[in-house]
């Protein structure tokens, strides 16, 4: 019988706080890459990638590569979790229930500070792995893509969009078989996506507020990457902003912390199996 699963997550404050665990039901959802350089790991650092969910911020590409809170710890203070960076205090609460999990986040730093934010998770799931996301939703597309498309990349873009599934004839939504590709890409405004992948599925829903850019970005490498020693990994990552680098972020591609000077932000994680009990 398919019924609502509940759901367990571990995180390691002391290595950037990323999520070791997300556990629905008997099902572990995370793929992991243990890399021993990870535990040294130190700001201004090349990105170690162990797998897992990283939170990315302020950045996902670009300068620190993955964001700055991958190499720096965390402290536990009860059932949450901080992060000191420079230019933010980032603290999260995870709350759990008999329908799923909701993370609360909350970021203080100056008012008009912009940045982006993903749950950059790595899922272990299988070639017959489905995405699903509403019909016809605006799909950014991002250089690495430019040889997959049958028309030539426009001179100096920074991304092009098309909707969901097949953004300029890319198929997207099916997450295998390995084909050598690795390919990235953002779905703009969109709040929630479900991952099917067999009788499980699992389902991201992020909220904020009204004039918060929500998306949830794809990283779809089917060994693709990286070019010396390519392996398979999964990101689906529900974010705030609508770009991968800050850099390149142009009016409403970014969040932006209010006159408060606190941004407060959520992300409800939900799945369904077979039970045997």
């Amino acid at each position: 019988m398919v019924s609502d699963l509940p759901i367990a997550i571990r995180t390691d404050p002391t290595h950037g706080g990323r999520w070791t665990s997300l556990r629905a039901g008997e099902r572990e959802w995370l793929w992991h890459r243990p890399d021993p350089a990870r535990a040294t790991v130190r700001p201004g650092d090349t990105f170690v990638d162990a797998g897992g969910l990283e939170e990315c911020i302020p950045t996902v590409r670009g300068t620190p590569d993955h964001g700055d809170a991958w190499s720096r710890p965390w402290q536990r203070h009860g059932d949450a979790e901080t992060l000191h960076c420079p230019d933010f205090v980032l603290s999260r609460r995870v709350d759990s229930g008999p329908a799923g999990l909701r993370i609360g986040y909350e970021l203080h730093a100056d008012p008009g500070y912009r940045f982006l934010w993903a749950a950059h998770a790595l899922l272990d799931v299988t070639p017959e792995a489905r995405l699903a996301a509403p019909d016809a939703t605006p799909t950014r597309l991002f250089p690495e893509a430019a040889e997959l498309l049958a028309q030539p990349w426009p001179d100096g873009a920074h991304h092009v969009t098309g909707p969901w599934p097949a953004p300029y004839g890319l198929r997207l939504d099916r997450l295998g078989p390995d084909d050598g590709t690795a390919v990235g890409a953002i779905l703009t405004d969109c709040a929630g996506v479900t991952v099917t992948d067999g009788p499980d599925t699992l389902t991201f829903s992020l909220h904020a507020d009204a004039d918060v850019p929500v998306s949830v970005a794809l990283w779809r490498n089917l060994r693709g990457f990286p070019a010396s020693a390519p392996y398979r990994s999964i990101g689906v990552e529900p974010m705030l902003g609508s770009v991968f680098d800050l850099a390149e972020a142009g009016p409403g591609d970014a969040a932006q912390v209010p006159p408060s000077g606190v941004l407060r932000w959520h992300l409800d994680i939900t799945a369904t199996g077979t039970r045997t009990d």
